[in-house]
């Protein structure tokens, strides 16, 4: 059995598994009937989920309770709640299980296995999201410490949002100032951060010798980057530093692995772990994909035992790529649009 052929029958097993009341959460079996379709009869596929509603908007308020499925074993531990950034308004919440972040992990650090071995500096948001608990695995996989710096994104995004350039600048410092003394005092291999703090911290130059010195990968998260950008870091600022970029959502639980065999001159490809969590680049007017090479709006699937998100329209676009199995779409050249359901989207620093 092929992937694609793989995937169409985890799909009608996840069907069956979120649409059973013995087996689905209440969030769903609740809304089954209101759908338009059957998605036990008429879900067959990968190709089928594309029915889905974009229902992500209704996770800002639902209990979390509603959304366990009722047919996981008491074993099965929740990890965390976690939140969605908050850039669109009142943020989405998720229920990461134990189990679904073990195996995940598995999987991303499987495509890395010559990073060695050290410490980790997270300078990144903790809290309710996601990259800060990551952070930590990257770590522990390494054999080494995670240290943080802790930071609030969406304090950030309100004073983006008041044009308070001054205080927005204040408070980056305030983060990029613990992560110097972090850097200078401790034993760092790895650094995990957010694009537009990592181009705060190369202003210094007091920060830029120590990550030279010190740190061997950096591994950027949370926030666009261009191809110009990433080649001027790498080539230029830190040339014996490598960089690894990683795509994701809390939507879907997950991130991506970096394509390897990127150089200086080639795209930076995301993968996804499907068909647990597959990709669409389709157009934002239709919804339709658009064709290998041409740019639209991202859409993310989640499709576990733990949970289901089909459909979720992330605030980006991108350029789609064929992904290695053919299993819903990989992505590159990502880039946040401004403007979600009518509100302006900050990205700020996450």
């Amino acid at each position: 059995m092929n992937a694609l052929a793989q995937a169409d029958e985890h799909v009608r097993r996840m069907m069956h598994w979120h649409f059973d009341p013995l087996t689905g959460s209440k969030f769903w079996l609740d809304r089954r009937d209101r759908l338009g379709f059957d998605p036990i009869k008429d879900v067959q596929g990968i190709d089928d989920v594309m029915r889905f509603p974009n229902l992500v908007d209704e996770f800002r308020d639902v209990p979390i309770e509603d959304l366990i499925p009722r047919g996981l074993a008491s074993s099965e531990q929740i990890f965390a709640v976690y939140e969605s950034g908050g850039t669109t308004g009142a943020p989405k919440r998720f229920v990461m299980f134990e189990q679904w972040f073990d195996q995940y992990m598995h999987w991303e650090n499987a495509h890395y296995p010559s990073d060695g071995e050290g410490n980790a500096l997270a300078v990144c948001p903790s809290g309710p999201h996601m990259i800060g608990d990551y952070s930590k695995r990257i770590a522990r996989a390494r054999g080494g410490v995670r240290f943080s710096v802790d930071l609030d994104p969406r304090w950030v995004k309100r004073l983006a949002a008041m044009g308070d350039t001054e205080g927005t600048r204040a408070y980056v410092d305030h983060v990029v100032d613990q992560a110097e003394l972090v850097l200078r005092s401790q034993d760092i291999a790895f650094l995990v951060t957010t694009p537009p703090l990592l181009a705060r911290m190369v202003e210094r130059s007091s920060i830029c010798a120590l990550i030279a010195e010190k740190v061997r990968l950096v591994i950027w998260t949370g926030a666009h980057m261009d191809l110009d950008t990433l080649d001027y870091l790498s080539a230029e600022i830190f040339p014996g530093v490598q960089f690894r970029g990683s795509y994701g959502s809390t939507t879907v639980l997950s991130g991506t692995v970096q394509r390897p065999g990127v150089d200086s001159d080639s795209d930076v490809v995301f993968d996804s772990y499907d068909p647990f969590v597959f990709y669409r680049v389709v157009d934002p007017d239709t919804g339709d994909p658009v064709g290998i090479g041409d740019e639209g709006s991202v859409v993310m699937n989640y499709l576990t035992k733990f949970g289901l998100v089909p459909n979720s329209l992330e605030r980006d676009m991108a350029t789609r790529v064929e992904s290695p199995s053919g299993v819903g779409d990989s992505v590159k050249d990502i880039h946040p649009v401004t403007e979600v359901a009518g509100q302006r989207a900050i990205e700020a620093v996450y």
